[in-house]
């Protein structure tokens, strides 16, 4: 079951991440042609960036799913396959503690019960904890940024449901 939930999610980060790849794709066309008629639009750049930024914490959750990672394997591939075991169970433990650690940092970060308890007012908000995460804009979007920060929420999530499925799966299901 935990199995086919951290499939599913992963298969929805990877359209999404693909969507966004699309995108960052036609953001640069856009600013390619915008910079050659000599009416460049730097919200564009910026937009762009916000977009890879999110394609790459949604493809690093997937990855976590299907075992694609970045790694470096020279030790663990001349070892017998119980000690290969035992290595990847420990990498297992080690990235749901740094995903629990996430999820610890974001609600440090974005403060949510302090939030619910100013009664969503972002200026008491502020007044009270010291924290302008809510009120920090981007520089050419004009936007409040932490839309664009939830994406960490996004991947601490995944990657919390990803490690503890292969901390609870055997090894066939998830190689």
């Amino acid at each position: 079951m935990l199995y086919r939930v951290s499939a599913a999610v992963a298969r929805l980060e990877l359209m999404g991440a693909a969507c966004l790849a699309v995108c960052v794709t036609l953001l640069i066309l856009l600013n390619v042609v915008t910079r050659n008629i000599g009416q460049a639009q730097f919200w564009v750049d910026e937009l762009a960036i916000y977009a890879m930024v999110w394609m790459t914490f949604l493809g690093a959750s997937a990855a976590l799913h299907h075992r694609n990672s970045v790694a470096i394997t020279l030790l663990s591939d001349t070892l017998p396959p119980l000690a290969r075991r035992v290595i990847r169970k420990t990498v297992d433990v080690i990235v749901f503690i740094f995903a629990l650690a996430m999820l610890w940092f974001c609600w440090r970060w974005f403060m949510p019960l302090d939030l619910m308890r100013a009664g969503f007012d972002v200026m008491a908000f502020q007044g009270s904890t010291f924290n302008f995460i809510y009120a920090e804009p981007t520089l050419t979007l004009g936007l409040p940024k932490y839309p664009f920060w939830l994406v960490i929420w996004i991947f601490a999530l995944g990657a919390t449901l990803h490690s503890l499925m292969h901390l609870f799966s055997r090894e066939e299901n998830t190689a």
